[in-house]
Protein backbone atom coordinates (compact mmCIF):
# COMPACT_ATOMS: atom_id res chain seq x y z
CA UNK A 1 0.00 0.00 0.00
CA UNK A 2 1.28 3.41 -1.11
CA UNK A 3 0.28 6.58 0.22
CA UNK A 4 1.35 10.36 -1.43
CA UNK A 5 2.20 13.48 0.46
CA UNK A 6 -1.52 15.19 0.81
CA UNK A 7 -1.60 18.22 -1.25
CA UNK A 8 -5.13 19.03 -2.36
CA UNK A 9 -7.14 20.97 0.30
CA UNK A 10 -10.58 20.40 0.14
CA UNK A 11 -13.52 20.36 2.66
CA UNK A 12 -11.37 22.11 5.32
CA UNK A 13 -8.24 19.82 5.16
CA UNK A 14 -5.69 18.53 2.89
CA UNK A 15 -6.20 15.16 0.68
CA UNK A 16 -4.02 12.75 -0.54
CA UNK A 17 -4.00 9.21 -1.97
CA UNK A 18 -3.89 5.32 -1.31
CA UNK A 19 -3.18 3.44 -3.73
CA UNK A 20 -2.11 -0.92 -4.27
CA UNK A 21 0.71 -1.68 -6.77
CA UNK A 22 -0.64 -4.92 -6.57
CA UNK A 23 -4.23 -5.09 -6.86
CA UNK A 24 -7.70 -3.27 -6.38
CA UNK A 25 -8.76 -5.98 -3.82
CA UNK A 26 -5.77 -5.59 -1.94
CA UNK A 27 -6.45 -1.97 -1.58
CA UNK A 28 -10.19 -2.12 -1.12
CA UNK A 29 -9.01 -4.98 1.74
CA UNK A 30 -6.85 -2.82 3.27
CA UNK A 31 -9.24 0.59 3.17
CA UNK A 32 -12.27 -1.45 4.61
CA UNK A 33 -9.61 -2.64 7.53
CA UNK A 34 -8.43 0.68 7.90
CA UNK A 35 -12.18 2.39 8.60
CA UNK A 36 -12.27 3.89 5.16
CA UNK A 37 -15.70 4.55 2.83
CA UNK A 38 -16.07 3.00 0.08
CA UNK A 39 -17.11 6.19 -1.42
CA UNK A 40 -13.62 7.73 -1.37
CA UNK A 41 -12.80 5.55 -3.83
CA UNK A 42 -12.15 6.70 -7.30
CA UNK A 43 -11.40 4.50 -10.02
CA UNK A 44 -7.68 3.79 -8.89
CA UNK A 45 -7.07 5.27 -5.36
CA UNK A 46 -8.95 6.28 -2.56
CA UNK A 47 -8.27 9.96 -1.38
CA UNK A 48 -7.53 10.25 2.19
CA UNK A 49 -7.60 13.03 4.71
CA UNK A 50 -4.39 13.97 6.48
CA UNK A 51 -5.79 13.01 9.72
CA UNK A 52 -5.77 9.42 8.54
CA UNK A 53 -1.95 8.91 7.95
CA UNK A 54 -0.66 7.94 10.91
CA UNK A 55 -3.46 5.21 10.95
CA UNK A 56 -2.16 4.03 7.84
CA UNK A 57 1.53 3.89 8.19
CA UNK A 58 0.31 2.22 11.74
CA UNK A 59 -1.39 -0.78 9.12
CA UNK A 60 1.53 -1.18 7.00
CA UNK A 61 1.06 1.52 3.91
CA UNK A 62 4.40 3.30 3.12
CA UNK A 63 4.91 6.93 2.15
CA UNK A 64 6.09 7.79 -1.31
CA UNK A 65 6.83 10.83 -3.65
CA UNK A 66 3.85 11.70 -5.74
CA UNK A 67 5.95 10.68 -8.52
CA UNK A 68 6.60 7.52 -7.09
CA UNK A 69 3.06 6.77 -6.57
CA UNK A 70 2.18 6.95 -10.08
CA UNK A 71 4.86 5.69 -11.19
CA UNK A 72 4.73 2.30 -9.51
CA UNK A 73 0.44 2.47 -10.57
CA UNK A 74 1.06 2.79 -13.83
CA UNK A 75 3.59 0.32 -13.62
CA UNK A 76 1.25 -2.18 -12.14
CA UNK A 77 -1.25 -1.38 -15.07
CA UNK A 78 -4.17 -0.48 -12.42
CA UNK A 79 -3.76 3.42 -13.15
CA UNK A 80 -6.76 4.92 -14.69
CA UNK A 81 -5.71 7.27 -17.10
CA UNK A 82 -7.36 10.78 -17.12
CA UNK A 83 -8.92 10.85 -20.64
CA UNK A 84 -10.65 7.68 -19.24
CA UNK A 85 -12.07 9.75 -15.87
CA UNK A 86 -15.67 10.69 -15.99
Amino acid sequence: MLLDPPLWPRHGTVWGHLVSDVSLDELHDFAAAAGIPRRAFDLDHYDVPTERYGDLVALGASLVGTRELVRRLRASGLRVPARDRR
